[in-house]
């Protein structure tokens, strides 16, 4: 399956034209030629059969002959925001495996602890666009940007927010907590965790404590484990 990303595709126009970036990898490297039948998703649900009309490198014109809306729409919503980490490699890992999974949204997260404080969108949003071709989804989750954690706590979130952390403390397991197709919100902290006033300053924003297990693990792992369990309990 030959499978392209068209965001700007309009589901009631007939043709759709694409990009001269698209086009020359269509035509060029795939060596699709006229009558080749290919596959778009626009991003918010859609997934387009379509067939080559005209193979140009520089604008390819496809013939869209159906299209099916809210394909393969999951039954819950996840949303995990995640301290970058130092190393921004495992970052875009987490990103590329979560897409995979399941994720709606994720959110970067400056914390007290973080050794990174920025992050280059751009880069990481092509990661996610590959990922989602890759596993072929017709959702591309939002990524949004860096934020302070003091600033994202006191934003609304209509649904339930949980934070995992190693502090001590009362913590619970998402199978304990989690309602099913539900909305979720989950904080991941940085190398070094969040700290215990970032901890209290949560629950007082309504979140609620959770543990991923016995084992200590990295940033990256922990917000894997926490979205491969989300879509677990949801399956």
């Amino acid at each position: 399956m030959q499978l392209f990303y068209t965001p700007d595709i309009n589901p009631s126009l007939p043709q759709y034209f694409l990009s001269e970036e698209e086009s020359k990898h269509a035509v060029r490297v795939l060596r699709l030629v006229v009558g080749d039948e290919v596959t778009l998703i626009d991003g918010k649900g859609g997934l387009y059969k379509a067939e080559i009309k005209d193979a140009h490198p520089k604008r390819t014109i496809l013939q869209i002959n159906s299209v099916t809306a809210e394909f393969n729409k999951r039954n819950h919503y996840l949303h995990i925001a995640i301290a970058p980490t130092k190393n921004l490699d495992r970052v875009e890992w987490f990103l590329e495996k979560a897409t995979e999974i399941g994720i709606d949204e994720i959110s970067l997260i400056i914390c007290q602890r973080s050794e990174r404080k920025e992050a280059k969108a751009e880069r990481l949003d092509k990661i996610i666009t590959s990922a989602i071709k890759q596993s072929i989804k017709a959702y591309h989750p939002v990524l949004n940007p860096a934020i302070n954690l003091n600033q994202f706590l006191k934003q609304p979130f209509n649904g339930q927010k949980f934070i995992a952390h190693c502090a001590d403390g009362e913590k619970v397991s998402l199978a304990q907590s989690i309602e099913k197709n539900g909305r979720y919100l989950i904080l991941i902290g940085p190398e070094g965790d969040f700290t215990p006033a970032e901890v209290d300053s949560a629950l007082q924003n309504g979140y609620k404590a959770i543990t991923l297990g016995e084992s200590r693990l990295r940033t990256e792992t922990a917000a894997l484990e926490a979205c491969f369990e989300a879509n677990f309990l949801n399956r």
